[in-house]
């Protein structure tokens, strides 16, 4: 069996509160173990973290390739870094959320997602696209999971049965598939002028949160650029508002990206995410309003294939949560990573949740920062980058 205790996060934040694997990971493979090595060549992945589940599925099937799609880039490369720390044989292919994931698949293990959206556009794709024999293995911690799973579940499979608890984690076993003829996803939303076009994983689907209506509106209120205000000791910017590069650093659905390049058409837009369903859901929003030449989308882990000092201005709605735990790492991750991208007096947008007091890292890690808004929610502020 698989080292557990070997597998690391890199390059996702690294802490002893955060692990590569938990308990779902072996009462997945223990649950499926008798249908994978009875299938060993019609196996999909879906939902692995950091590894565990297709390095402990290979294990089962042997050399045959297991087909696995991570939403998230950062578990792609540590994918292939414990591949290569365990010296294990595996062969992993990495897919898209589309067809050629589960087609013709008889075994899908899956780590089931937090959100409802998420996990119903897996089970359709299955349910349309699987052999009609598939299995399907859903597991995740029992404090996260809700009936209203089942219900989503049985949607699209005739039979759902939950198993016995172990360890804290359970797994739901899925057949039956009740195949559709067509699919709703991804799904489409108007916002005044802004179609929104969003995945099932992506955040907050196709609605605009509240963080980044507070971003816009910010963006919006007064010329851009504002110059310094009293408690700013940064200089003006070399750069000129008339053009430029903007980074929507983690950018969902792509709403800031595609705003900018809707007001500012003299500048480019590079929008850039890890999660796959953003990259996705990012580039559909911008081709829906018209600006799929516009933008550009790269599928990266905090923005890491921008040249240092590449870009004037980054725009950044950061998450305050790693996976399902409360954590400022993945912040301060895209914090270092605009730091880098942005050249000398380029300047870093950022909205947050107010009690999280980000200001003093953002400092720290970019350069003089002064609050724009602050209400009892959200705070907006604006950090230059040091020059020299």
């Amino acid at each position: 069996m698989i080292d557990f205790d070997r597998l690391r996060r890199w390059p996702d934040v690294e802490a002893p509160d955060l692990v590569a694997h938990d308990a779902t990971d072996r009462l997945l493979l223990d649950t499926a173990e008798e249908a994978l090595v009875g299938h060993p060549d019609r196996v999909a992945v879906v939902g692995d973290r950091y590894g565990a589940l297709a390095l402990g599925v290979a294990e089962l099937v042997g050399p045959h390739p297991i087909r696995s799609h991570q939403d998230s880039r950062s578990g792609e490369l540590a994918l292939e870094a414990n591949t290569a720390r365990l010296g294990s044989p595996a062969v992993v292919v990495s897919h898209p959320l589309d067809a050629t994931l589960v087609e013709g698949a008889r075994v899908v293990v899956l780590q089931l997602p937090r959100g409802l959206d998420a996990l119903d556009e897996i089970a359709a794709l299955v349910a349309r696209h699987a052999h009609p024999e598939v299995v399907v293995f859903a597991g995740g911690r029992v404090k996260h999971m809700s009936t209203a799973m089942n219900d989503v579940l049985g949607r699209h499979f005739a039979e759902v049965r939950a198993g016995l608890a172990r360890q804290k984690s359970r797994v739901v076993t899925a057949s039956g598939p009740i195949r559709a003829d067509a699919s709703v996803w991804p799904r489409t939303e108007r916002h005044g002028d802004l179609l929104v076009v969003a995945h099932g994983a992506a955040f907050a689907g196709a609605s605009i949160d509240i963080g980044t209506r507070a971003l816009l509106a910010a963006l919006d209120d007064g010329p851009f650029r504002r110059g310094p205000s009293a408690d700013d000791d940064s200089t003006p910017p070399s750069w000129s508002a008339d053009g430029g590069l903007a980074v929507d650093l983690g950018c969902g659905t792509g709403v800031l990206a595609t705003a900018w390049a809707r007001a500012r058409p003299d500048w480019r837009v590079v929008a850039t995410d890890q999660s796959w369903a953003a990259v996705s859901s990012a580039s559909a929003t911008a081709a829906a309003n018209g600006l799929g030449d516009r933008v550009e989308v790269r599928r990266d882990d905090a923005g890491a294939s921008l040249p240092d000092g590449s870009a004037d201005v980054v725009l950044l709605n950061p998450p305050f949560h790693v996976g399902a735990t409360v954590h400022a790492g993945i912040a301060h991750k895209l914090f270092d990573a605009a730091a880098r991208i942005l050249a000398p007096g380029g300047e870093l947008w950022c909205v947050w949740n107010s009690h999280l007091a980000y200001r003093a890292a953002l400092e720290r890690m970019v350069g003089p920062t002064r609050q724009v808004v602050r209400t009892p929610k959200f705070t907006v502020t604006v950090s230059t980058r040091r020059r020299g």
